[in-house]
């Protein structure tokens, strides 16, 4: 094809409507976000960052009670995932106000304490509502 044909093909149409689609969806001028500023985040979607939390609210894992499994699998399988190691996903469900995210913060810091070393990068907890 040549050129001036290309300019009144269909396709081109299409192709300029989802390039405008696509360049709709990404923010300009967003700043990468700084991952040492905190060890933790929480995501904010107008405009788009990670906003550092520089003081997370937490209690210590050994005054969560009645809940050593669940603990106890949360920890294993985070210990192995900030070592590199082949890790699952987790889901923690019940009904709100019975300690999920208390767990969750308390588990992040227990790990971070626990693993600290030269080569160790610390876990980052981001929070997404």
């Amino acid at each position: 094809m040549s050129s001036p044909e290309l300019n009144t093909h269909p396709l081109l149409a299409l192709l300029e409507r989802i390039a405008s689609a696509l360049e709709s969806g990404v923010v300009k001028g967003s700043v990468p976000a700084d991952l040492s500023a905190a060890d933790a985040f929480v995501w904010q979607s107008n405009p788009n960052r990670l906003a550092p939390v520089p003081h997370v609210n937490r209690v210590e894992l050994d005054l969560l009670q009645g809940i050593d499994r669940v603990r106890d699998l949360l920890m294993d399988n985070t210990e192995r995932f900030a070592k590199g190691f082949p890790a699952n996903n987790a889901l923690l469900w019940g009904s709100r106000g019975m300690g999920k995210s208390s767990l969750v913060k308390a588990a992040h810091a227990a790990i971070n304490d626990k693993i600290r070393s030269p080569s160790f990068v610390a876990l980052k907890l981001i929070e997404i509502h």
